[in-house]
C-alpha cells in the first residue's frame, strides 16, 4: 500500500524521510565505486605513498595527470574518498593531509598485496555495463544470455579471446585477486598444505 498524503503526518514524517534517505543512499551509491575508480585510474594511493604515506593535495598534485582546472574536483573527489574510509583525513593547518589506510594501502602499484587489477577489472565499463539492464535480464527466459552477455554481446571468456586490451585486464584483474586471497589462505591455513 502507498503513503498518501495524510498518513505522512507527525510521527509518520520521519519514517518517510528515514526512507526516503534509503532510497537516496541506495540511488547514489555508485558515486562511492566511481571516486574509487577515479582514484585508481589517477594513481592517487600512489601519490600518496610516493609522499611518504601522507600528502596533501597540492602534493598529490605533483604525482598525478590531470588539467590544472581540475584540481578543485580533485579536492571534492578526495572528500568522498576520505568519508567512505578509502584514505584518511586530518587538519594539517594550511592544507588537509591525505594519509593511506588499510584499504589504500592495497591500491599501491609496488605493493606486495595489490588488488589495483582487479578493481579495475570490476569497476570499468565491461563489468558495471552489465548491470545497468538487470530488469530487462529478468524479463527474458532461461535459459539465455547472461547479464554480461547482454551487455558485451558475447560471453566473458568470448570477449577475452577477441580483445587483447580486455583479455589483458581480465588476466591482471584475476592474478592480482587469486594471488592476495592465496597469500592470505597460505599463511592462515598452512597446516592443510602440510602432508602427514
Amino acid at each position: 500500500m502507498a503513503l498518501s498524503k495524510e498518513q505522512s503526518t507527525g510521527t509518520d514524517q520521519q519514517a518517510v524521510l528515514d526512507a526516503q534517505l534509503q532510497l537516496w543512499h541506495y540511488t547514489v551509491g555508485y558515486v562511492k565505486s566511481m571516486a574509487l575508480k577515479a582514484a585508481l585510474d589517477l594513481s592517487i594511493p600512489d601519490a600518496i605513498h610516493q609522499h611518504g604515506g601522507s600528502a596533501t593535495l597540492p602534493q598529490i598534485v605533483t604525482k598525478v595527470t590531470l588539467h590544472p582546472s581540475k584540481i578543485p574536483c580533485l579536492r571534492r573527489l578526495m572528500r568522498v574518498l576520505t568519508l567512505t574510509g578509502v584514505f584518511s583525513v586530518h587538519d594539517g593547518g594550511d592544507e588537509p593531509v591525505y594519509g593511506l589506510t588499510p584499504a589504500s594501502r592495497l591500491l599501491i602499484g609496488s605493493g606486495i598485496m595489490n588488488l589495483t587489477p582487479f578493481l579495475t577489472l570490476m569497476l570499468g565499463t565491461v563489468f558495471v555495463s552489465s548491470f545497468l539492464d538487470l530488469g530487462e535480464w529478468f524479463r527474458q527466459k532461461m535459459p539465455g544470455p547472461s547479464p554480461f552477455d547482454m551487455a558485451n554481446g558475447r560471453d566473458i571468456w568470448d570477449l577475452c579471446n577477441h580483445d587483447a586490451r580486455f583479455g589483458k585486464l581480465f588476466d591482471d584483474g584475476m592474478v592480482a585477486d587469486s594471488g592476495f586471497i592465496m597469500d592470505i589462505v597460505v599463511k592462515e591455513c598452512s597446516n592443510v598444505f602440510q602432508g602427514d
